[in-house]
């Protein structure tokens, strides 16, 4: 690999560590992002740290998850945020400014810079040409704090465009055919970068688009060049002065290339239950769907509902299913208002619906029972739209607009002519709902909200040389956070009351797990692939260790989990041997000795008599972090040193 933007961006922020796949390399992160689900538990590590001042060159804190108020936690969250960012000397997005992602894209993002993100859709910068990262909340908190973020340096998968899109197909239709190709893990440990002709025909919100997604890969984030395309997207936020050009080298080479001709491809779709589950319009057109739900980081941008919005310009949507509509920022609702369009999606019987990601997170509009519901979004795991037998459908805004007005999932192609857009070339610009640092004169002074549904951060103690336990549960492949995490109107306000949200760890596969782990005073969890996809939410990793879980044994780890993981003191470890897996059932006794984690480390099932190799990926560092009970411990030893 030489050549390539991500080693460009990457050695100049390389701290310690080397360039080379599969290295350990820290490196110096300039911004940070939080959004309220996964914030108010960062803010609260980064106060346990105890540093007075945030030492990234930027922070932001937005407000965008948690915004169903149907009581007094969420609102109160909110009012730690905002005094906490005042606080602390961090940007404040207030309720209502718009999705994390998109208004980061819109007026914080910068080429060339490192951003980590308690959201695993962070890569969306990467349209921008950030390398942008989801991470969990205290890796977040440590970053702001000062200290490296480490990752294990990525292979580069060069991404080769060539062609154009044809009408009625979009940037959507981009990253569901990379989804088609790779599937949810075919980008665990690798950067997807993309090059080549095409790169020039898509805008920065296309590419954002393509950015966000890419994370349902697996991957450590998706990059696109900083071009003439984004020096005028940033001209036209009044932020020209932002813009450096970082392009590949003419000879750049990558560790592997996918070329993708953009004039080939059709309308796609993925089907229940997982992102990578993709078929073409046409192989499942005629499905009849109760509603239609358009927005999310993903496809929430001004051209994306331009398109929309004139597709449905003088019709009106079948009354077989509802549509909502949620934009990703004000600045894109001004537009929509300023040139009338708004009123094209309302006369059509569209919902409006707040600038946040609401239904996206099961904040809202869960679809009827057993429904179908085809959504502009970037994940339809099982149960997340808040409708355990709901059935899920992702595709492009312009499948979207076509399905609403038809009543069943329909290939746009047949509408007939693509509507024609015209977007501004200055962006309104308005940041009075973002809320700047004070001064740390002034801001020393400031006293923090903490409402009654804020609980103290758990104990996290030094590990035992021994592990012992039951197996409390085995589970099978591609496991999300979803699953060991669920979010939702009724658990996401929970999120800085671990005691609390941890009744609901697995819920979604076992109603009896959390009564057993408790009984049990804690134990192991078995699993199979890719165990922890999805989102970021650290929470998936400290709700167990609140519940006592020793160790997490599978055949393999998405990346952003495993890590929080081992933030957490919870020792990820895998099969040597996957058929190994076979040999362990719910309710086993189990032991792992972990005394010196440099060494082999076998499981011994006590109920069985047997004795199985295990395998990790832990560091030095990863290892005396563990032993300590996890990286909060590890970072206040560090300070006090």
């Amino acid at each position: 690999m030489s050549g390539t933007i991500t080693e460009k961006i990457l050695r100049q922020h390389i701290v310690e560590g080397k360039a080379a796949a599969g290295e350990v390399a820290a490196l110096k992160i300039d911004h940070t992002l939080t959004q309220d689900a996964t914030g108010t538990m960062a803010y609260l590590q980064f106060e346990a740290i105890g540093i007075d001042r945030v030492k990234t060159e930027l922070s932001v804190s937005f407000v965008d998850h948690n915004t169903l108020q149907t009581d007094f936690k969420n609102s109160d969250d909110h009012l730690f945020l905002q005094s906490a960012a005042q606080k602390y000397g961090i940007h404040f997005s207030r309720p209502g400014n718009g999705i994390c992602h998109q208004v980061f894209l819109e007026r914080f993002a910068r080429p060339g810079k490192t951003l980590i993100g308690s959201d695993s859709h962070t890569p969306t910068a990467g349209g921008i040409g950030s390398f942008a990262m989801g991470a969990g909340g205290l890796d977040v908190a440590a970053a702001m704090a000062g200290e490296t973020f480490r990752i294990k340096f990525p292979k580069v998968v060069g991404v080769k465009l060539t062609g154009k899109l044809s009408d009625w197909i979009s940037a959507k239709d981009v990253i569901l055919e990379v989804l088609r190709r790779i599937n949810v893990n075919g980008g665990v440990g690798k950067v997807l970068e993309y090059f080549g002709p095409g790169v020039k025909n898509l805008t920065v919100p296309d590419r954002a688009t393509i950015t966000n997604m890419g994370t349902e890969t697996g991957c450590t984030t998706s990059l696109f060049p900083s071009d003439e395309i984004t020096r005028s997207f940033l001209e036209a936020q009044g932020r020209g002065e932002h813009w450096q050009e970082i392009v590949p080298d003419e000879n750049a080479e990558y560790d592997e290339v996918i070329e993708i001709n953009l004039s080939e491809l059709e309308p796609l779709v993925a089907l229940p239950h997982s992102p990578g589950n993709v078929k073409t319009v046409r192989e499942v057109a005629g499905l009849k769907v109760d509603q239609v739900a358009i927005g999310s980081c993903t496809n929430s941008s001004l051209k994306d509902l331009k398109v929309v919005a004139n597709a449905l310009k003088g019709k009106t949507v079948s009354q077989n299913l509802h549509l909502t509509i949620s934009a990703g920022s004000r600045q894109v609702v001004e537009h929509l208002i300023d040139s009338g369009e708004m009123k094209y999606l309302i006369q059509a019987g569209a919902r409006i619906l707040e600038n946040t990601c609401g239904p996206c997170i099961g904040m809202g509009s869960a679809p009827c029972s057993k429904g179908v519901s085809v959504r502009t979004f970037n994940r339809n795991f099982e149960g997340r739209s808040g409708t355990k037998d709901a059935q899920v459908y992702l595709v492009s805004p312009e499948v979207a607009a076509a399905t609403a007005l038809t009543g069943v999932l329909s290939d746009p192609r047949d509408l007939g002519e693509y509507p024609k857009i015209e977007m501004p070339e200055k962006f309104f610009v308005n940041d009075n709902m973002i809320i700047r640092p004070r001064p740390f004169e002034e801001a020393k002074n400031i006293k923090v909200h903490y409402g009654p549904n804020i609980k103290p951060l758990p104990p996290f103690p030094p590990l035992p040389d021994v592990l012992r336990g039951e197996a409390l549960i085995k589970l099978g492949d591609n496991i999300t956070t979803d699953h060991i995490m669920p979010a939702g109107a009724k658990i996401l306000p929970l999120r800085s009351n671990i005691p609390e949200i941890s009744k609901y760890v697995l819920e979604v596969v076992d109603n009896n797990f959390h009564q057993r782990a408790v009984e049990k005073n804690g134990g192991f969890i078995i699993a199979g692939d890719n165990y922890g996809q999805g989102s970021s939410r650290e929470h998936a990793a400290l709700a167990p260790k609140h519940l006592g879980i020793k160790a997490v044994i599978v055949k393999s780890f998405a990346r952003i989990h495993l890590a929080n993981l081992i933030n957490f003191g919870i020792v990820p470890l895998t099969f040597e041997n996957p058929d190994d897996y076979d040999k362990i059932e719910a309710g086993d006794s189990l032991e792992v000795e972990i005394g010196n984690l440099q060494s082999e480390v076998f499981l011994h099932n006590i109920t069985k008599g047997t004795k199985i190799k295990l395998l990790h990926t832990l560091s030095e560092l990863d290892a005396e972090i563990l032993k300590m009970g996890g990286k909060l411990s590890w970072i206040r030893k560090n300070i006090a040193e």
